[in-house]
């Protein structure tokens, strides 16, 4: 199998604007990828395919890299002023400071790709969204590798990417009105255990609390309207 920077250089070669981008492995396993652009995803999935004869997508899966706070250690000069035997004086100082900044999260998917008639693989591919929020979209592949589709639906349904031309994203393990997505990192499990008709261990005490909770509400409600109907 051609090394992750002969594919690299393919790719460049057939989709000049491609913008291909070796994210390395430093594990013993040693298994870079490759984290392309996604605005010209299709066709280098599709050069992948027909080119490079990697005719099989084997599995893909999401990954949520949240918001993260970073300190940095910075030199910084400024004025001082200073006094000397009764004499004023300015100079300039230079310290050290520790800065914060925030580096913005994003959502990732990854697909492992195989050659079954070269019997070589995998190749593992990378697309990142924009961010977290209102730019979560990637473009579906979908269209080059049929095996893509209920898997994108699942890092929809769990991740909240939106795959565009996908031929039938919706969820796929979650219910239609289930809100949010459970496997970001920042989920936070709902304490109504109402659905679920056997709750027991951890899920019976949050769901008991749930209900006494919403007792007390209602009760301090009806005390607040004076017990009208």
């Amino acid at each position: 199998m051609k090394t992750v920077e002969e594919i690299k250089a393919a790719i460049e070669a057939a989709v000049p604007d491609a913008r291909v981008e070796i994210v390395a492995n430093p594990s013993v396993s040693g298994q870079h990828s490759l984290r392309l652009t996604p605005s010209r995803a299709i066709e280098v999935a599709t050069f992948l395919r027909d080119g490079l004869k990697f005719d099989y997508l084997s599995n893909v899966t999401g990954v949520d890299w949240p918001d993260k706070e970073i300190a940095e250690k910075v030199k910084v000069t400024r004025e001082v002023t200073k006094v000397e035997d009764g004499v004023e004086q300015t100079a300039q100082e230079t310290v050290e400071e520790t800065r914060k900044r925030v580096e913005p999260g994003c959502l990732e998917a990854v697909y492992h790709l195989y050659s079954m008639s070269l019997k070589q693989g995998p190749l593992v591919l990378r697309m990142r969204t924009l961010n977290r929020t209102d730019q979560a979209e990637l473009p579906s592949l979908t269209p080059v590798w049929r095996s893509a589709e209920f898997q994108e639906r699942e890092i929809w349904d769990l991740y909240g990417i939106v795959f565009s031309g996908h031929p039938d994203l919706r969820r796929l393990l979650m219910w239609d009105g289930f809100k949010d997505h459970p496997m970001r990192r920042d989920y936070v499990e709902p304490d109504d255990f109402e659905y679920e008709p056997t709750a027991h261990d951890d899920v019976l005490k949050r769901a008991e609390a749930h209900r006494a909770a919403h007792a007390t509400a209602g009760a301090a409600g009806h005390e607040a309207t004076g017990g009208e109907q």
